[in-house]
């Protein structure tokens, strides 16, 4: 039975416990040709921590011995290169920084960390240096200068390793959206950020560090610090290094084959395990070659597999709360001036958000622009893994960025719903009508809740600018859930685009109590209908629903929804279960609708 290293990213553990390690050790030789200081960024639990450790034991002089052990059928080691085991590895982490406090403090915070692994430093090659290094808690910097020299004076050098270089300055800025002063304090000038980077360039330059590897989440800081360290390449965005994290769809494939049969189960069942995964966990490029394949978050995939090959099902809630983090990323943006704009068109699959390129710029001198410039705001998404490569689109090829996945998709959702609705009573009444809508395919309870709730969160400059996509929006924040449904918006239906399809998760269907919905949307102004908001809201739905432009409306919508009806009936085989309705909003003061019959 296989053993998925979930949350552990220890080389040495995995290797030595026969734990599942999905192999990228062919790319250390590339690694290698790319540069001797190298930045590489990745979203969040992607696997940049087990590959700083894979490197740390590769190059390890220490680890020479074990080299057979660890590395023994891997690729490198069937080939490994002159470097292995040359190295005195030194390894910080500066997720373990604690943001919190003044400048100072989080100075004082580094500092602790930076000496406390150079003390474990000293302690683990300490036979192999010929002089002591000075250890000032008061200053780590000094510290580093000791050590990098003693380790040259004694004959070796060193390949520093650091993970997460921007977490705690980037906790410093999303925690504290309204104030940037702590931020700027960190990185401007000769703050401790970039003094740190200088000083390692200057050990760079003399020979005392040979190899410096760099990994964190977005390049918010990474301008600010290249400014006093412009020697490193930033491989991030390159082909070759496209697959380096993560899974790909024939990996996976792999696995759950294995894990169905632990279970005792066909592997027929394997595509529907396989398409479930693909529409929640995969849509991941990180190149703009739109040729390269998409990737898996691999700590998404081990929580499903370990959660299947224990119970021989998937587990209820598809995102692991270890991700959901990175809501708080998506919220950062939705509270910048222009953000909510930018989060509700993510959602207009029909209209991508697509960039010249991507903004790489986010040192402090440009943060005014990441407040109001939604390509900023765009790119940044991308770097948080909340927004993906998806080729290029519009007549001058330009990029496209898409919501990777149905997991990342829920993120933006409920951003929105947290923004209308911002007391937790109104959103737990929220999700009692959409599970009693799940169930009833009844729209009424639903609908008198968006008229007398809803759409009063909607300003007036919402309303200026409404359209079918404000109100499908408003139904996906209501109605998402993806613990029931596959909820999919502009789905593709035989090269049609439904508005909104919630289909019935595949390990969900045996509850026969849950419907199958396609909507179509129309949004019609007041203005066309002739009527005050007064007007319309003093009239029964019934009333409404006879006005001549409302009629067209629908009639329109129920021609789209036969076609799509006739194909998922076909996929699904399920008629019974399939609820088919044409929406209609007046405005923001009124829903109508019609069930196809």
């Amino acid at each position: 039975m296989i053993t998925f290293p979930y949350g552990i990213s220890d080389f040495n553990h995995i290797r030595s416990k026969g734990m599942l390690y999905v192999d990228r050790t062919a790319c250390i030789s590339r690694l290698e040709a790319a540069g001797q200081q190298l930045v590489f960024l990745r979203p969040r639990r992607f696997g940049k921590s087990l590959l700083l450790s894979t490197l740390a034991n590769y190059y390890d002089i220490s680890t020479a011995g074990e080299f057979e052990a660890l590395f023994g059928g891997l690729a490198v080691g069937n080939n490994p290169t002159p470097e292995h085991n040359q190295y005195l590895i030194l390894r910080w982490d500066f997720s373990k920084v604690s943001g919190q406090g003044d400048v100072e403090q989080i100075k004082q915070n580094l500092f602790n960390h930076l000496n406390d692994r150079m003390t474990d430093f000293v302690q683990n090659y300490q036979a192999l240096l010929k002089f002591p290094v000075r250890i000032r808690d008061d200053d780590a910097l000094a510290t580093l200068e000791s050590l990098s020299s003693v380790v040259k004076n004694s004959g070796h050098t060193v390949y520093l390793l650091i993970d997460e270089y921007d977490n705690f300055a980037n906790e410093v800025l999303v925690h504290d959206a309204g104030n940037t002063k702590r931020y700027y304090d960190l990185l401007e000038s000769e703050g401790i950020v970039k003094t740190l980077f200088k000083v390692i360039k200057g050990s760079v330059s003399e020979g005392k560090i040979s190899r410096v590897f760099i990994t964190g989440v977005s390049p918010l800081v990474l301008s600010d610090v290249t400014s006093g360290y412009n020697v490193s390449t930033n491989i991030s965005l390159d082909e070759d290094f496209n697959g380096l994290c993560g899974v790909s769809e024939e990996e996976l494939s792999g696995l759950v084959s294995e894990v169905l049969q632990d279970c005792g189960l066909p592997d027929t069942q394997a595509a529907t395990v396989l398409d479930t995964m693909r529409q929640f966990y995969n849509g991941y490029r990180f190149c703009a070659d739109a040729s390269f394949p998409t990737v898996y978050n691999p700590t998404l995939c081990f929580y499903f597999l370990r959660a299947y090959q224990k119970r021989c099902k998937p587990p209820a809630e598809m995102l692991d709360g270890n991700l959901a983090m990175d809501a708080s990323r998506v919220r950062y943006i939705a509270s910048l001036p222009e953000g909510g704009n930018v989060i509700a068109n993510i959602l207009d699959e029909q209209n991508p958000v697509v960039l010249p390129y991507l903004e790489t710029q986010f040192g402090v001198e440009q943060l005014h622009k990441l407040q109001t410039d939604p390509r900023y705001m765009a790119s940044l998404l991308y770097f948080f893994g909340v927004l993906t490569i998806g080729g290029t689109a519009g007549p001058l090829e330009e990029m496209k960025l898409e919501v990777p996945n149905r997991v990342i998709f829920a993120l933006y959702v409920e951003t929105l719903r947290e923004q209308v609705l911002p007391d937790l009573a109104d959103r737990r009444r929220v999700e009692a009508l959409a599970k009693q809508f799940y169930q009833t395919a009844d729209l009424h309870p639903l609908a008198d809740y968006l008229e007398t709730s809803y759409f009063k969160a909607f300003n007036n400059r919402d309303y200026r600018w409404g359209n079918e996509l404000t109100i499908k929006t408003a139904f996906m924040s209501l109605l998402y859930d993806d613990m029931y449904y596959i909820m999919d918006s502009e789905a593709a239906v035989q090269r049609r685009y439904a508005d909104l399809l919630m289909i019935i998760r595949p390990d969900q269907r045996r509850l026969a109590a849950l419907q199958d919905f396609v909507m179509e949307f129309k949004y019609i102004k007041l203005k066309a209908l002739g009527l005050t908001a007064e007007e319309v809201r003093a009239q029964s739905r019934e009333a409404l629903q006879q006005l001549p432009v409302v009629q067209a409306a629908l009639q329109a919508a129920l021609l789209q929804l036969k076609d799509y009806r006739r194909v998922l009936v076909e996929k699904y085989r399920e008629p019974h279960r399939l609820h088919c309705l044409a929406v209609v909003a007046l405005g923001f003061e009124r829903l109508v609708w019609e069930v196809l019959a």
